[in-house]
């Protein structure tokens, strides 16, 4: 069975997309991250805004730490990216030459958008739960990717691994509202290529929308597991101040505990703490990712085809000598 040209470029355009989006949006990100782990206790907290993450970096002379785990962030979301894009191409080529259908319906676009969720949570979880930890770390005491992946024992580098299965219903909607939307966007337009040709691609502006719109609903659904996972992920306040602790047996945090924190803390509304900044940096990086995405795909495309004709034109030739 040969490699699936499309599915293949798809998933380089998206882990590409990934990479830049990531990287710009990575301070807001961080302050995001941090102001979600934060539960209030005793009336009292530390961040009442999100922009109180940014003074306090900036109050000590730690702008650079916004970036702190970058590199595994950027490493974590391209390998994400990849395989996602890659699984979702894949099964929905799959699924219309297996069943004989033109398109992909909601629900089973929904399957297969879980379906490469689900594989890309499972190979990508403790690089997911190493960025989480270095972005919660106190501002100037990060530690490297190994260092903090052998904390405790293994099993604790997949902590918030059944959140993410269960969040892959967020990406599942997110690309399914898209790609339908843009389905229905393109048919409009009656532009068909022939094979071999690049893909039909959305304008810059329809992309940053569409994509926008279903991350947006794909977040308000899904928050309050995803601001349970980050404070499963997170560092303990107790790390920050005691680095050298590391023979220190840590309590194992799980859904039921934090759950029960937030209630008992913060109540209801805790659960939705951080919400409009999830929102916004969510929606700002996946739109720049599909933008992105949308506009380097056709040249992905022929560049992909070119390397193809390349390899196949030295193979000739070697058999021929």
């Amino acid at each position: 069975m040969g490699v699936d040209l499309e599915s293949l470029s798809d998933a380089t355009s998206g882990a590409v997309g990934s990479l830049l989006s990531t990287t710009v949006l990575y301070p807001l990100d961080t302050c995001k991250t941090k102001y979600q782990a934060e539960v209030q206790a005793h009336g009292q907290q530390k961040y009442r805004y999100l922009s109180d993450v940014l003074w306090e970096a900036i109050s000590n002379r730690q702008v650079l730490s916004l970036y702190q785990g970058l590199g595994t962030k950027n490493l974590q979301s391209f390998v994400a990216q990849f395989v996602y894009f890659y699984g979702y191409s894949y099964f929905k080529r799959l699924y219309i030459e297996r069943s004989g259908y033109k398109s992909v319906g909601t629900k089973a676009n929904l399957v297969l958008a879980a379906a490469a969720g689900a594989c890309t949570a499972i190979l990508t979880q403790p690089l997911d739960t190493a960025a989480a930890r270095m972005q919660t770390s106190a501002f100037g005491k990060s530690k490297g990717l190994w260092q903090t992946l052998t904390e405790g024992d293994w099993s604790h580098v997949f902590d918030g691994l059944g959140i993410s299965l269960l969040l892959t219903s967020n990406p599942a909607i997110q690309y399914t509202v898209f790609d339908q939307l843009k389905q229905r966007l393109l048919k409009s337009k009656q532009n068909k290529t022939d094979k071999g040709s690049s893909p039909e691609s959305l304008s810059a502006f329809s992309a940053f929308a569409l994509g926008a719109l279903s991350k947006s609903i794909a977040t308000i659904l899904t928050y309050p597991a995803i601001r349970c996972k980050v404070m499963i992920q997170a560092t303990n306040s107790s790390d920050n101040d005691n680095g050298t602790e590391k023979d220190r047996k840590k309590p194992r945090k799980t859904l039921a505990g934090v759950g029960f924190a937030i209630w008992n803390k913060e109540g209801l509304l805790g659960f939705f703490k951080g919400l409009r900044a999830q929102i916004l940096k969510t929606v700002l990086s996946s739109a720049l990712l599909l933008m992105i995405k949308e506009k380097i795909s056709a040249t992905t495309w022929v560049l992909i085809l070119a390397l193809r004709r390349s390899l196949l034109l030295t193979r000739g030739r070697l058999k021929s000598a």
